[in-house]
């Protein structure tokens, strides 16, 4: 779904006092936005048409409200990124971080977020990922909050267990710092894969 003024979605979308922020932000920057189906490789995007000039940014319809503001707002980012630097940086290059950083300070508050995604909210922000969902702390204290889960992250899998994931079926064999290494069943061949993605247990 898409709007010409997009409060609407604000206020179904993010907490209540981060809608003037948001739709601020909007009305500041110029872009279009879009509440898109769920997509499982991405949370949101954006995206700049050389053909007609137009700024778009989506985000996923079935993220929680905290997700959602995050989202949003790292979407933001990169629209301003792209003002001041077009295509000649890293997208989630310093100049990005920066922008990001200064975007999400505003929204760093009690009223908004809850504590337990807050603390881990504000560590993300001193040196933000290309997303939230490579960060396993920030993720597992936002997926709290969903209330469309439909499986477990990888951190609750124990080693040895098989589970699914993307309907594929894999097995844990060795954790790492925020990934785990784990065996593909069909094809034998392992695979990295962050602790925070959500799966669903296996049972032969």
């Amino acid at each position: 779904m898409t709007t010409p003024n997009p409060r609407a979605l604000f206020e179904k979308f993010v907490p209540a006092l981060a809608v003037d922020y948001c739709f601020d932000l909007w009305d500041q920057n110029g872009f279009n936005l879009k509440v898109t189906r769920s997509r499982s490789s991405k949370l949101g995007d954006y995206r700049f048409d050389q053909s007609n000039g137009i700024h778009s940014i989506s985000v996923n319809h079935d993220l929680n409200p905290y997700s959602f503001l995050i989202t949003y707002i790292h979407e933001v980012a990169h629209k301003i990124n792209f003002d001041l630097h077009q295509n000649k940086v890293d997208p989630h290059g310093s100049e990005w971080k920066l922008q990001f950083k200064k975007l999400m300070i505003p929204m760093l508050r009690e009223d908004i977020f809850p504590m337990e995604i807050l603390a881990p909210l504000a560590l993300h922000m001193k040196n933000p990922k290309a997303s939230s969902v490579r960060d396993s702390n920030l993720q597992s204290a936002l997926s709290k909050y969903d209330s469309n889960k439909k499986g477990i992250l990888l951190k609750e899998i124990e080693l040895g267990q098989k589970f699914l994931f993307r309907k594929k079926v894999y097995k844990k064999v060795e954790t790492k710092r925020t990934r785990s290494v784990c065996e593909h069943l069909d094809s034998g061949k392992m695979y990295l894969i962050p602790d925070s993605a959500i799966v669903s247990g296996f049972k032969n």
